[in-house]
């Protein structure tokens, strides 16, 4: 019985062979003089989430065919980086943003460069930032104008700010979102709808708009500047104390702080008037004093005392909280990140027993990451994840990971149906075909039977990743069975 199989494959058009061969048969001096630079092209994501996979793969190509070798700068330390294909990869372990990454191409001659860009990790749980500030509505020609907006991110992820109608006179830092700059002659007249946004690469917050009305200036009289603030009068030991005085200049001048008996637990800034700190003993700090200075005047803060007082002594066990995920397939990234808080405000630590091998575990963070490979599929039972503030423990429910193989793959098999027997008798009998295939060419282990012999083509689902290969057998009513055909593969990704 006569018989063959094979997997679908797509070949070459026989115009574009012969365009390769005749390539290949032109002089050294024609490949020289036609030789072009390579290009290369794409648009890499610009963040990820920590604990998850990035990876991106730039378009190369070289119409001289030559072989390319690709290089990158400013490369992510917790990314690799492949050489042969130009692809970044890698899974961030932490929040973090890094500029200017840079791929480049070169087919030994000439080197193109991919734009650089930006990448930027940021928290699963992403809560968006805070922006706030009270920006001076008026400037004057020839006086210095400056406007810090404060901002933060509870997720701890960096800030890139943005601004728009910038004035013209003035520059803008998109690492601290401070406007600034002086107005000349030339710009007497009103910016309107100012808006500053900071952003942490999923979420942004922007300022309410604003306009600067620049005038001439008309006096040279300096004005005093004005600080004004409510300061608490009272702290805890072992509990964190803070207070921001507001203060402004109405010639726009730049502003300095100073202050008189500062607690000795305590931290002041000079170019923001902030007293802050934690007292470490209970006792009485009186006639603190802050004063602000435009160079030329001074204006003073009331006068006030801050009363240190014993900390409690009962200590509150920390809280621990969160629903982790149960499985994982192999290849793909596992995080989870409990929630944890203590109401005396201790720092905390976190553990785990019985951490499954693929995965890494943070202490200061509790995050538990990783990706399983083909060789860690199974349950790993009993995981325990737990918190500390030095003095109590609370620990999340014992769980478990399943690490299950992602079988997604498929082959199509075709063939053509005998119709002789091996001694040339036409065969009348057919009943159908078996199909045998494995991950080995001399251990075909696995059947399907396919009881229809009207049947040319079959599609194998569910085929985990890897190479696999394949013959079909033909077999009749009586039994009979046929030689295999010959040996056919395809790897399933």
């Amino acid at each position: 019985m006569h018989f063959s199989a094979s997997v679908r494959q797509l070949n070459l058009p026989k115009f574009l062979r012969v365009l390769a061969l005749s390539l290949v048969g032109l002089s050294g001096f024609a490949q020289s003089a036609l030789a072009a630079a390579p290009t290369i092209s794409g648009t890499p994501a610009s963040w990820v989430y920590v604990g998850s996979f990035y990876s991106f793969t730039p378009k190369a190509y070289d119409s001289d065919r030559q072989t390319l070798k690709f290089t990158i700068s400013n490369k992510p330390a917790w990314a690799s980086f492949s050489s042969t294909t130009g692809r970044l990869s890698g899974t961030p372990s932490a929040v973090g943003l890094w500029n200017n990454i840079q791929i480049r191409v070169s087919d030994g001659t000439t080197t193109k460069s991919l734009k650089a860009f930006s990448l930027r990790a940021v928290s699963r749980s992403n809560v968006a930032p805070t922006i706030s500030g009270t920006p001076a509505t008026t400037a004057k020609v020839g006086v210095a104008y400056s406007f810090q907006p404060t901002a933060k991110d509870s997720n701890g992820d960096p800030l890139v700010f943005t601004i728009a109608n910038k004035p013209t006179w003035a520059s803008f830092s998109s690492t601290t979102g401070r406007l600034s700059g002086t107005p000349s002659s030339s710009h007497v007249g009103t910016f309107s709808s100012i808006v500053i946004t900071a952003s942490d690469g999923g979420k942004s917050a922007s300022t309410p708009s604003f306009s600067i009305k620049v005038s001439a200036s008309t006096s040279t009289t300096n004005r005093a500047p004005t600080i004004s603030g409510t300061p608490p009068t009272t702290a805890k030991v072992g509990t964190a104390y803070s207070f921001r005085p507001v203060a402004s200049d109405a010639d726009g001048d730049t502003l300095g702080f100073s202050i008189v008996n500062k607690p000795s637990w305590a931290n002041f800034s000079t170019s923001t008037g902030t007293l802050s700190g934690t007292p470490t003993t209970a006792r009485t700090h009186s006639s603190v004093t802050i004063k602000v200075s435009d160079g030329k005047a001074t204006a003073t803060l009331k006068a006030f005392t801050i009363t240190v007082s014993a900390g409690s002594t009962s200590n509150a066990a920390p809280v621990i909280s969160g629903s982790p995920a149960r499985s994982v397939n192999i290849g793909s990234a596992y995080s989870f990140r409990p929630t944890a808080s203590d109401a005396n405000g201790d720092a905390l630590t976190f553990s785990i027993t019985n951490r499954p091998t693929w995965a890494t575990f943070s202490t200061t963070t509790g995050q538990l990451s990783g990706t399983p490979t083909s060789s860690h599929g199974g349950t790993y039972s009993n995981i325990v994840i737990g918190v500390s503030d030095g003095k109590a423990n609370a620990s999340l429910a014992a769980f478990s990971i399943n690490v299950t193989q992602s079988s997604s793959g498929s082959a199509t098999l075709s063939w053509i149906a005998p119709t002789q027997n091996t001694d040339g008798t036409s065969l009348t009998n057919l009943a159908g075909y078996r199909i045998h295939y494995g991950t080995s060419a001399s251990v075909l282990s696995q059947t399907v039977q396919v009881a229809n012999a009207g049947l040319t083509t079959y599609v194998l689902d569910d085929l985990s990743p890897g190479t696999y290969y394949f013959a079909v057998k033909a077999y009749t009513t009586g039994g009979a069975e046929s030689e295999a055909s010959n040996v056919v593969s395809k790897s399933v990704q």
